[in-house]
């Protein structure tokens, strides 16, 4: 067994919860590394991408625009959203803004959304690319001096549902590598969904996911000495 395998075993990573007092809708799964793979045992439902018939007649409602139907699209995937990109960030506050901004992108591109298709892999896919376009911007003006210092997460952050080693260990990865991990294990994407919504070959998910979680690994080995 790898020593990713070995760190992430006893560890049961809470995919559903609360945020700021929301449930996010999500269920619990456990990140089990394998000796020669890593995989997340997922509910069969979680992987499937149809849209529900509820979510489907709001997608279309709000093209007409209702103000009705966003908003309970907004409260639908806010949770899951904003989660996603306080663990690429790990900033509060940015979170929040990468968040709303990345739904009014959305929602301003409605009228070229098909709506037979989700629209929480959509609002994903900006998420996670604003998220690390933020933290680039974020070490490029670290490099030339004028990054501010971050502003503390909000107490109900918690680690947006993580345990306080696990989001330290996940800061200590490459934005690129966060993103995938988040969005295989939080948002539990399949690598194939990954690289579609990344616009990567499906070989740089796989390695990225692979070096991710063995930093991860080594991380959570050295927080325990």
């Amino acid at each position: 067994m790898t020593s990713a395998a070995l760190a992430f075993a006893p560890r049961v990573l809470p995919v559903g919860g609360t945020c700021g007092g929301q449930h996010s809708g999500g269920q619990s799964a456990v990140i089990v590394a394998s000796a020669d793979r890593y995989a997340v045992r997922t509910p069969v439902r979680a992987r499937r991408r149809r849209l529900p018939a509820g979510e489907r007649a709001l997608v279309r409602r709000a093209q007409r625009g209702s103000e009705e139907a966003i908003e309970a699209l907004f409260r639908a995937h806010w949770s899951r959203a904003w989660r996603a990109a306080y663990l690429i960030v790990h900033d509060g506050p940015g979170a929040e803004d990468i968040a709303q901004e990345a739904f009014l992108a959305a929602i301003r591109a409605l009228d070229r959304f098909d709506r037979r298709r989700p629209f929480g892999p959509w609002l994903h896919r900006i998420v996670v690319n604003r998220a690390i376009d933020s933290v680039r911007a974020r070490a490029l003006r670290r490099e030339v001096g004028t990054e501010i210092e971050a502003e503390p997460a909000p107490p109900e952050a918690g680690g947006a549902g993580y345990s306080d080693d696990i989001v330290a260990a996940l800061r200590s990865l490459p934005a690129e590598h966060r993103a995938v991990i988040v969005m295989r294990y939080l948002l539990e994407y399949t690598p194939g969904e990954i690289a579609a919504a990344l616009e990567l070959p499906r070989g740089t998910v796989n390695s990225r996911l692979r070096r991710g979680l063995d930093r991860l690994g080594e991380q959570l080995q050295e927080e325990e000495r």
